[in-house]
C-alpha cells in the first residue's frame, strides 16, 4: 500500500509491482481512499446490513441496452426537433417502452423505484417526473401524423441492424379492449402491422376500431406505402374469402381443413421433417389443391406438439359433456322432469356443441311428455380416432411463394408471434373486462405506438438470442433475465450518509450467456 499527500491529506492506494524490462515498476493499483475511509471499510466488512433492497435488474438493463444500442430516444428526439424540457418526449417514450416490456400493468412511478433503471439511465430523471400523468401530459400534444413519423424513424434505426428482412402484412383482430369510460362497454380494438418474416419485428402499425374497420388488404396497401417495399398478405382461415388471391399481391394464409378432407386423410408417410433445428417435431406434405377456382401451392403440416395439446383440449371438452349428459340423463330418469321436449333438445345442443365432440357423441332422447323423457348416449371410438389421426396437429397453409417449406410456416406464424407478445405487454392495462382509463382515440393511439415500439424491442433481442443459440420466446427470454437481481446492502451511518453496497444475483450458465449478449456488465454496479 502507498500513499500520495494532496493538500494535506494523505491518500492510499493498493499497488502492485513487478519487474518492466528488468527493472521494478508499480504495474497496476486501486484507490483505497483516506485512513478514515478505509477503517470505515473495516468496520462494515465486520457487521452487517442493517437493510436490504431488491431492484429489478436484468431485464430492465437487457432491454434499456437495446434501446441504446436502437438509439430510440434520438431517433424520437429528432422527429419532434428540439423542446425546452427536463425529460425529452424520446426519453418519456422510450421509459414507457423499458416500463411496458419489463412491468406491463404496473404503475409507472412504483416500477421506477422498484428497478434499478434510476441509477444506470442517463442524465439522472427525478423521480417526480417519472409518472403516468406525466407521460400522458409529456405526449398530448402529438398529432397522429408525428406518431407515424416516429414509428418511422424508429422503424429507420431497427433496419440499420438487420439484413435487408422480407416484410409481411399481418392482422392482429383482437390487439385489446378499451372503453371510454368506466362505465361505457368495451370496444375491442385490432391492429394492422407490417413485420419483418424472420423475428416478426414490427415495423409500421395502424389501430382500428373492429367496428366500420377497413378491410385488411386496403390497410396492407397502406402500410406498404409506408416502409416503402413489397409486402405478403398473412391471413387466417376464413379471411381467404374475403381477399383477391389473383391480385397480384404475395400472401401465405390458412385454410380450414374440413374443406380438403382428401389431403386430411394423406398418410404420415407423405410428410417430412421440415428441419429440426427451426421446426423441432413438425412434419409437411408440400403439394397442390384448388383454392378459390384456381390450382394452388399448399402445404399441410402437422405439429406434434400441436397434437398434443389439441388432444389433452379435446379430452377435457369431451369429458365435461359426458357428465353434463350424465346429470341431464339421471334427472330425467328420475321422472320430475318438467321441461318440454323442445327446451332439453336445445340444452343437450349446448352441452355438446363444442369444437370437434359433436364429431365423435351422438345422442338420443326418448319420449314425448316432459316426465316420460330419457336420454341416453354414446362415444363413436371410430370417429375419435379418425379425429386424431386425420385433424390434430394439423394446419393447411395455401401460398404463391416457392419459398422452403419452413419459411413458409415462419411467415404464417408472424401472427402468433406478435399475438402472444401484444397479449404479455398489454396485460391488465387495457385487456380487462372494466378497463380503468378513460381512453381517447388520442390515447389509443399512443398506447398502441408504446406497445408496437416494446414488441419491435423485445423481438430484436429474441432474434440475437437466437443467433446465439438460444431458442426462447419472449416471456421465456425476459423472464430468465429478469432472474438477475440487484440486492442493495445498506451498512449503519459512522457519521456520515449511511454506506450502502449492490450486489448482482448468482447466474447460470445460460443467464451469463445473456448477462454478455446484452453487454449488461455495462450496468452492473
Amino acid at each position: 500500500m502507498i500513499g500520495k499527500r494532496v493538500g494535506g491529506k494523505t491518500y492510499y492506494y493498493l499497488a502492485h509491482t513487478g519487474r518492466v524490462n528488468g527493472a521494478p515498476r508499480i504495474t497496476s493499483q486501486r484507490y483505497l481512499g483516506t485512513a478514515e475511509d478505509i477503517a470505515a471499510a473495516l468496520d462494515g466488512a465486520a457487521g452487517s446490513p442493517d437493510g436490504t433492497r431488491h431492484l429489478a435488474f436484468g431485464d430492465v438493463a437487457a432491454v434499456w441496452s437495446t434501446l441504446e444500442r436502437l438509439q430510440v430516444r434520438s431517433a424520437i428526439d429528432d422527429v419532434l426537433g428540439s423542446r425546452r424540457a427536463k425529460v425529452s418526449i424520446g426519453t418519456y417514450f422510450a421509459l414507457s417502452v423499458l416500463h411496458r416490456a419489463t412491468a406491463p400493468g404496473t404503475d409507472l412511478a412504483q416500477w421506477w423505484a422498484e428497478s434499478a433503471a434510476s441509477r444506470f439511465v442517463r442524465p439522472r430523471i427525478a423521480a417526480a417526473a417519472v409518472q403516468d400523468d406525466e407521460f400522458w401530459r409529456a405526449t398530448r400534444r402529438l398529432t397522429r401524423a408525428q406518431l407515424e413519423r416516429i414509428e418511422e424513424a424508429v422503424s429507420v434505426r431497427v433496419r440499420e441492424h438487420l439484413p435487408e428482412p422480407i416484410l409481411l402484412a399481418v392482422d392482429v383482430p383482437n390487439f385489446a379492449t378499451y372503453a371510454e369510460s368506466e362505465t361505457a362497454a368495451a370496444s375491442p380494438a385490432g391492429l394492422s402491422t407490417v413485420v419483418t418474416r424472420d423475428g416478426a419485428i414490427p415495423l409500421a402499425s395502424s389501430v382500428y376500431r373492429r367496428e366500420g374497420a377497413v378491410p385488411f388488404g386496403v390497410s396492407a396497401d397502406r402500410l406498404a406505402s409506408r416502409v416503402a417495399g413489397p409486402v405478403t398478405l398473412v391471413f387466417e382461415t376464413g379471411q381467404h374469402a374475403q381477399l383477391d388471391l389473383d391480385d397480384g399481391r404475395h400472401f401465405v394464409g390458412a385454410l380450414p381443413l374440413g374443406d380438403y378432407p382428401e389431403l386430411l386423410a394423406r398418410p404420415a408417410s407423405a410428410r417430412r421433417s421440415v428441419g429440426p433445428d427451426r421446426f423441432a417435431g413438425v412434419t409437411a406434405l408440400d403439394t397442390h389443391a384448388v383454392v378459390s377456382g384456381t390450382t394452388r401451392r399448399v402445404v399441410l403440416t402437422h405439429s406434434a406438439k400441436l397434437h398434443a395439446a389439441q388432444a389433452r383440449g379435446f379430452a377435457q371438452a369431451l369429458s365435461s359433456a359426458t357428465r353434463q349428459l350424465d346429470g341431464l340423463a339421471l334427472a330425467l330418469a328420475a321422472g320430475t322432469n318438467r321441461r318440454p321436449r323442445e327446451q332439453v333438445l336445445t340444452e343437450i345442443a349446448r352441452i355438446t356443441r363444442v369444437r370437434w365432440v359433436d364429431r365423435v357423441l351422438s345422442t338420443r332422447l326418448t319420449g314425448t311428455r316432459p316426465a316420460e323423457l330419457r336420454l341416453e348416449w354414446r362415444v363413436d371410438e371410430n370417429a375419435r380416432s379418425r379425429l386424431d389421426e386425420e385433424y390434430f396437429g394439423k394446419q393447411l397453409l395455401v401460398t404463391d411463394h416457392d419459398w422452403p417449406v419452413a419459411d413458409v410456416i415462419t411467415a404464417y406464424r408472424a401472427r402468433y408471434h406478435l399475438d402472444s407478445t401484444f397479449r404479455q405487454l398489454n396485460g391488465p392495462f387495457v385487456a380487462a373486462s372494466a378497463p380503468r382509463r378513460h381512453w381517447t382515440e388520442h390515447r389509443i393511439a399512443v398506447h398502441s405506438l408504446v406497445s408496437v415500439l416494446a414488441t419491435a424491442v423485445t423481438h430484436v433481442m429474441r432474434q440475437e438470442a437466437d443467433r446465439a443459440g438460444l431458442d426462447l420466446s419472449v416471456r421465456e427470454l425476459l423472464d430468465l433475465l429478469s432472474r438477475i437481481g440487484e440486492t442493495v446492502l445498506r451498512y449503519p451511518s459512522t457519521g456520515g450518509r449511511p454506506r450502502t453496497r449492490r450486489l448482482l444475483t448468482c447466474r447460470d450458465a445460460v443467464q451469463q450467456k445473456l448477462f454478455d449478449l446484452f453487454g449488461l456488465d455495462a450496468y452492473a454496479p
